[in-house]
């Protein structure tokens, strides 16, 4: 977010796992969301610290040392253009920050606008499970942004009546469901290689009474652009709308 509303300059740090964009690995490491290094956050005399909401002994840490704090949380799509919205007034660069936030509004409604009137398929959206086994199954609920995504991009959640943003999923639990299509998302450090993108998709196909299985919906997609609640959200967006209909969205 800071990168895309032209902050970039002003960063002196980032967390651990901070890839994106490239220009990020020129910036020392502070740590991440369960380790943040005070000590490094302190030498490095920021003027402003933006942490996860969760963070509060950090919070505390920060603010006893004088040092402003910005709280973000991801939660639906609404949030992510409001937190860009903020983060452009607290560093400068408001008009910017507007700008990239209205562009994101109007994407999404496009890719509403495209897919509007066609059949919304019964929508298992996962983004996380064991190896090659139906265990460990996370699948998106009915809130947070994975929820409103799928929901822009045209498919109705088949766990849209679990109001948390994650849901611990049985085998049992799925085929109550019934879900029409099976849609699972990594990024793309994902642990599961390219490569075995068939034999995962093929470990679904022991539920053969899903009608995802029946008809060969599942589509198992890989990209960052998916699972990060940031400015390339869009593209995101897309590229699930783009595997539920082919035919409306490139």
């Amino acid at each position: 977010m800071l990168f895309a509303i032209g902050a970039g300059p002003q960063l002196v740090g980032v967390g651990s796992y901070d890839t994106y964009p490239p220009q990020t690995a020129a910036l020392p490491k502070v740590g991440a969301l369960l380790d943040p290094d005070v000590e490094r956050i302190l030498s490095l005399r920021p003027d402003l610290v933006v942490i996860y909401a969760t963070q509060v002994d950090l919070r505390q840490q920060l603010r006893r040392a004088g040092i402003d704090v910005f709280d973000y949380r991801d939660a639906g799509l609404a949030e992510i253009t409001g937190a860009i919205r903020a983060l452009g007034s607290r560093t400068g660069h408001g008009p910017a920050a507007g700008a990239l936030a209205s562009t994101i509004d109007s994407g999404l409604a496009g890719i509403a606008a495209a897919v509007k009137g066609r059949p919304r398929p019964r929508t298992l959206l996962v983004f996380g499970r064991e190896r090659l086994a139906l265990r460990g199954i996370y699948a998106s609920g009915g809130v947070g942004f994975l929820a409103d995504m799928l929901r822009i991009a045209g498919g109705d959640n088949v766990f849209a009546d679990v109001k948390q943003k994650a849901v611990q999923a049985s085998t049992e639990a799925i085929i109550a469901r019934r879900p029409e299509v099976i849609l699972e998302i990594h990024g793309s450090d994902s642990p599961m290689p390219h490569g075995d993108v068939q034999a995962e998709i093929d470990t679904w196909r022991s539920l053969s009474s899903l009608p995802a299985v029946r008809n060969g919906r599942i589509d198992f997609l890989i990209d960052d652009r998916l699972v990060i609640p940031g400015p390339r959200i869009v593209e995101g967006t897309r590229i699930l709308a783009h595997a539920l209909h082919p035919e409306a969205v490139q």
